[in-house]
């Protein structure tokens, strides 16, 4: 358990099953282990389908319900808000709806705060979803019932506002959809949906502000971030991709009005509009990206043209400026004149030899050599590195000169290869992510 409890609007919920078979409450370690936590809830996993209680648990569907009952009943004599979790709730439904429902009502009666349908397997659909949530609140109280769907069909969250039209009040969820095999309900998409679109907004209280929803993109980013994975850039709501347009004939609708390609503002989730450069760009993409990144330049400017052909012959050998923003920013800012050339790289080697360390081990050992022109002086560095791509990147750290310490906070966080075609002679695209000290993000790419 923490060591200290953390001031939150939500509630510390402890996870298990139910008693066991043939066991009584007082003598399960797993119900006295949850009774014994320090938790404001108890949310217990309870089989809800005839087929999973006969072959998984190998028992009687009256001890089933019996176990659900007497379990709750003990949360609750111990002062704690009790959940229950009806595991494979919507199969079992199918098959035999009378026990399903009889799990529901079990866990209602003895005193369930929540009773949590759950689409264990995730082959439920949005319809069946529907259909099978309203039969539920028939016997108990809608505003008792939650939804806990999986994304083994894509429909994890339209269920899951299935589910909430169809009655249930309550949503299980992860950020970003994290969950075992395909994931779960991701409530990046189902907050938003639920705050910003009429059906949902109008009906319900959510308890999440305005404000708390422009932090979302943030928070999606920052798991990923500990995670140590790359964000989904076409994750709705929160990529990178989400409001971002390629083609020239809708860059220039959405930038005289962002309804013609947009369902809601970017800044209501934290996110930003993106109008990509790319070999499908026209000149009202160039124009807006540059304005984006402060690079001041007249409608009419001839070089805009010249910035244009020059992005579309990159992209055809291999260059990727949708995906590497700052790549962009750099040609632009070259070709329209506006940034100097801080450092030429004239030479650099590289060797990747394997030989023995001093503990007699057969390792590989990647070493660089960097000739680094910074106006008219001339540095050498050479470094060891794991591979040969860390071994030229610490070496071109070791002297810049003068620019050295706007350096030194810069760290590589994503380093993702692509082969653009076959053989030994193939073209490969590098994009590299960094950062620095103050938390800012940039994507550049090299072929």
């Amino acid at each position: 358990m923490f060591a200290e409890r953390r001031p939150a609007k939500g509630k510390l919920t402890a996870f298990g099953m139910t008693k066991r078979p043939g066991r009584s409450i007082s003598n399960d370690p797993g119900v006295a282990a949850l009774l014994a936590a320090e938790a404001d809830a108890i949310c217990f996993v309870a089989k809800a389908s005839a087929f999973q209680v006969r072959v998984a648990l190998e028992t009687t569907e009256e001890e089933n319900l019996a176990s659900i009952r007497e379990s709750v009943a003990a949360a609750v004599a111990a002062g704690r808000e009790a959940l229950v979790d009806c595991e494979h709730f919507f199969d079992g439904f199918k098959e035999k709806p009378e026990f399903a429902l009889a799990c529901a009502e079990a866990a209602y009666q003895a005193g369930a705060r929540w009773v949590v349908l759950c689409d264990t397997n995730g082959g439920t659909l949005p319809h069946e979803v529907d259909a099978i949530v309203r039969q539920v609140i028939t016997r108990v109280p809608g505003d008792h019932v939650g939804i806990h769907a999986h994304n083994d069909t894509e429909q994890a969250v339209a269920n899951s506002l299935a589910a909430v039209r169809a009655g249930a009040r309550q949503i299980q969820g992860t950020l970003n959809g994290l969950g075992e095999r395909c994931g779960n309900a991701n409530l990046c998409s189902l907050i938003p949906t639920l705050l910003l679109k009429g059906d949902f907004a109008e009906r319900f209280e959510t308890g999440v502000s305005p404000q708390a929803l422009a932090d979302i993109a943030q928070v999606s980013r920052t798991l990923d971030e500990m995670l140590n994975r790359s964000p989904d850039r076409h994750a709705p709501y929160v990529g990178e991709s989400a409001f971002a347009t390629k083609a020239g004939i809708h860059a220039s609708a959405i930038l005289k009005d962002p309804t013609t390609y947009e369902h809601v503002t970017p800044e209501q989730v934290g996110n930003r509009r993106r109008v990509m450069v790319s070999d499908q760009a026209g000149k009202s993409n160039v124009i807006a990206e540059l304005e984006r990144l402060g690079v001041p330049v007249e409608k009419a400017d001839p070089r805009l043209a010249r910035l244009l052909d020059e992005v579309k012959g990159r992209e055809a050998l291999g260059y990727a400026y949708e995906a590497a923003d700052a790549s962009f920013a750099l040609l632009a800012r070259r070709m329209l004149h506006t940034v100097p050339d801080y450092f030429t790289v004239e030479r650099f080697s590289v060797k990747v030899e394997r030989r023995y360390n001093a503990r007699g081990e057969m390792n590989t050992v990647a070493e660089a050599i960097v000739k680094v022109r910074v106006g008219e002086d001339e540095f050498i560095s050479a470094a060891e590195g794991n591979g040969p791509v860390n071994a030229l990147d610490v070496a071109l750290r070791k002297d810049l000169g003068k620019y050295q310490p706007f350096i030194a906070g810069l760290r590589l966080t994503d380093y993702r290869v692509r082969i653009l075609n076959g053989g030994t002679e193939a073209v490969t695209r590098v994009l590299i992510e960094s950062t620095d000290e103050t938390g800012a993000r940039w994507t550049t790419v090299g072929v």
